[in-house]
């Protein structure tokens, strides 16, 4: 702020440099009102952030909904209700390409990109709409760009578009090994990736049709996010893949020099090389590390054993969180747990099941967060998957189909599998009593 002595001594200056430092000045203030990175930690508004947030990447279509009790009225229920519980941190899905089946499961629809080069500006508006409820309840957003998976199209899409795989094969299910082979011939796709990049051009450089305001100059954007789990799926791609990550974070902070770039990494489980994950994320243009953890996709239990195998699972846990720590303290930036669940009781996908052994997963992860964040660790984040809100799973139906309400798990995995509602009291109480206790420090 300028005092009255500055302000004199301004008017002995020469105009120019007078305008310099004026402009100084407003650039200092304008900084203030986006999450940035010192020492390694987060800082907003002058503070370290710290924060327990949630996926809610089916958000931005909400808006798009004829029907407003299913659609924006929705969303404005949503966005209070996890105001209430002190969650201010939301991940979304920004990007949507190509539709119908891939991979023998249905994907998110409609697609925001629906032929290579050509976008729904209609579809895109969802996005807007999120962004301005957002932004009016004081939230921070997490977009990401892509996703190496099928359920909204990601690298295979852009390789069936380019004519690399097969169109006939990929509508089925594919088995580990074809997914692996297909997925990970997108880094040595030029035209995929050149495609890839349009899209990021798109949606970065995009100005809000519904409050008017550039992305790039919107503080209630946290970060841009290369793409959800991107991984190279085959040893013999990381060349390629570390190639993209840098071009990636380096062509998105071209456009915005305003919002932080992450990768959207699951961590070591997903490169399979810890020194690679490393390299990507020391980069100077990815500003935080991102880290998931999936025990149940990752075989660290199984279905029928979920109890016997819980203190086990809570120690690789543990073992994960601080083996990607140790790699946040050394490149001297904060770390995000930006997924992690764990089934209802049972394996149900009922509503109205119990969630004893997910409750006591989640208090003891949040646990560990807040014991870092006690001690100003680089544990900065911690977001669970997912937030499922008013849905209501149709009993007898596993998998999500087109019309059904949006939830947190995605099409091709069980419908209330993972996904917390807004019934599940006793997992808010312990997500409420970890985020109020960070709110006082």
């Amino acid at each position: 702020m300028l005092t009255d002595s500055s302000i004199f001594l301004t008017m002995k200056l020469p105009f120019k440099i007078l305008l310099i430092l004026l402009f100084c000045i407003l650039a200092k203030l304008n900084a203030q009102k986006f999450v940035t990175v010192k020492d390694g930690h987060f800082i907003l508004k002058k503070k370290e952030y710290y924060f327990v947030g949630t996926n809610f990447w089916y958000a931005s279509y909400l808006g798009l909904k004829k029907n407003e009790e299913k659609g924006i009225g929705r969303l404005k229920k949503e966005l209070d209700f996890l105001k209430s519980q002190n969650i201010e941190n939301i991940r979304v899905l920004a990007a949507v390409e190509g539709s119908g089946k891939l991979n023998g499961a249905n994907r998110v629809e409609p697609a925001y990109q629906y032929e290579p080069g050509k976008f729904d500006e209609d579809k895109l508006k969802g996005l807007d709409i999120l962004m301005d409820e957002a932004g009016k309840r004081n939230m921070k957003v997490i977009l990401f760009l892509s996703n190496n998976w099928e359920w909204s199209g990601g690298w295979l899409q852009y390789l069936l578009w380019n004519n690399k795989i097969d169109q006939q094969k990929t509508a089925e299910k594919l088995n580990w090994d074809n997914q692996r082979d297909f997925t990970a011939k997108f880094y040595s796709c030029e035209e995929c990736k050149n495609q890839y990049f349009e899209q990021v051009k798109k949606i970065v450089t995009r100005r809000n049709s519904v409050n008017g305001k550039k992305y790039t100059k919107d503080k209630t954007l946290m970060a841009w996010e290369i793409a959800n789990e991107p991984r190279p799926m085959r040893p013999a791609a990381n060349g390629e893949y570390k190639k993209f990550i840098t071009e990636s974070a380096s062509f998105i902070k071209s456009l915005d020099k305003n919002h932080l770039v992450t990768t959207g990494s699951e961590g070591v489980q997903g490169t399979e090389d810890m020194n690679l994950y490393k390299e990507n994320h020391a980069d100077k243009n990815i500003d935080y590390l991102t880290i998931h953890i999936w025990p149940k996709n990752w075989g660290w239990f199984a279905n029928e054993t979920m109890e016997k195998d819980f203190e086990e699972v809570n120690r690789r846990t543990s073992d994960y969180i601080k083996s990607h720590l140790k790699i946040a303290d050394e490149v001297h930036k904060p770390l995000v747990l930006e997924e992690f669940g764990f089934p209802r009781d049972g394996h149900s996908f009922d509503i109205n099941s119990s969630t004893k052994l997910r409750d006591k997963y989640y208090e003891s992860t949040l646990k560990l967060w807040n014991e870092n964040r006690n001690l100003k660790g680089s544990f900065a984040g911690c977001s669970f998957w997912a937030f499922n809100g008013v849905a209501k799973p149709i009993p007898g139906q596993t998998f999500w189909k087109k019309g059904d309400d949006y939830m947190g798990d995605p099409p091709m995995e069980e419908q209330g599998l993972n996904g917390v509602f807004i019934s599940d009291q006793s997992t808010w109480k312990i997500i409420r009593k970890y985020n109020t206790d960070s709110k006082s420090n």
